[in-house]
């Protein structure tokens, strides 16, 4: 089974930072047309973060627009979503996202936490 395999979750507090990394199969990758992130709190759904395409036209909810940076480095495989001035509403589980050849593809999540 194809994993997308995301790293860099975390405890921060108030208004702190990370990055988020996402590592996808060559295969996967190369043909994607979207990359992204979406999350899910405790008790809440899945919804969507931040999105990038082949050509790195982004979208982000308007939650974290001004605040969350998404990016690529196709040498590398890998998606990020630099995440500032955290909130404590921001605390969920991140997956990683990928589309391609009609199939959509998803990491197991990461576990971003902000403490009041």
């Amino acid at each position: 089974q194809v994993q997308l395999v995301e790293s860099g979750g975390g405890l921060v507090q108030d208004g702190g930072s990370l990055r988020l990394s996402c590592a996808a199969p060559g295969s996967i990758f190369s043909i994607a047309t979207v990359m992204g992130w979406f999350r899910q709190a405790q008790g809440k759904q899945r919804e969507l973060v931040a999105t990038i395409t082949k050509s790195n036209y982004t979208n982000y909810a308007g939650s974290v627009k001004g605040r969350f940076t998404i990016s690529r480095d196709n040498a590398k495989n890998t998606v990020y979503l630099q995440m500032n001035s955290l909130k404590p509403e921001d605390t969920a589980v991140y997956y990683c996202y990928g589309f391609a050849g009609g199939t959509a593809y998803w990491g197991q999540g990461t576990q971003v936490t902000v403490s009041s």
